[in-house]
């Protein structure tokens, strides 16, 4: 028997915040100046098992999905009055830049933000959390410290925290996004 790790993809699409993190949302690029500053309406979405995308309200909303994927996979039907005979949401084009999310990651614990920082090279995307006092977790050794200072939480564990990040699909990065090759020149011997 073959078994599919991921069958149909969560996918999200994302809008870049002014610092750089990524908003999971979309963004339609225009230029990658535009993209690098422009704020858009967050827009994320999900595979429906049997047919099409489908957009889903909140970055909550998403989570909880994803969460849970694989036990439960998403159907248009979990949408009020929406059936697999309706036309999709949105479809996969180079008009935005989309990454896919791995399924069944844990939801940010409540007071948490994860927030996601596409590379400027649209290499790949670096997570980090905000916790409630406003620091900065850029890793589970982090986050451990965090809790072990914090008692308040003693209720979570690191393994309520994800630091995957979604894939780049790189057929929808802008083509104006060069990537930048940097040359290191060797000496060749001492002097």
């Amino acid at each position: 028997m073959l078994v599919k790790l991921v069958p149909r993809m969560v996918k999200m699409d994302f809008k870049v915040g002014e610092e750089g993190e990524i908003v999971q949302g979309c963004l339609a690029p225009l230029r990658l100046a535009t993209l690098l500053t422009r704020n858009s309406i967050n827009v994320w979405s999900v595979q429906c098992r049997d047919c099409l995308w489908r957009t889903i309200p909140t970055q909550e909303e998403y989570e909880e999905i994803r969460r849970k994927f694989v036990e439960d996979p998403f159907v248009c039907s979990k949408k009020p009055n929406v059936s697999c005979n309706d036309p999709a949401d949105m479809e996969y084009d180079n008009s935005r830049v989309w990454v896919v999310d791995k399924p069944n990651l844990p939801k940010t614990p409540p007071g948490f933000h994860r927030g996601l920082v596409l590379r400027k090279d649209f290499s790949k995307l670096d997570c980090y959390y905000i916790a409630p006092n406003g620091r900065k977790l850029r890793a589970g050794t982090e986050v451990a410290s965090f809790l072990k200072e914090n008692p308040e939480f003693k209720d979570l564990s690191t393994s309520d925290f994800s630091f995957s990040v979604p894939k780049v699909m790189m057929d929808t990065v802008p083509v104006d996004a060069v990537k930048v090759e940097v040359k290191v020149e060797s000496s060749g011997g001492s002097k």
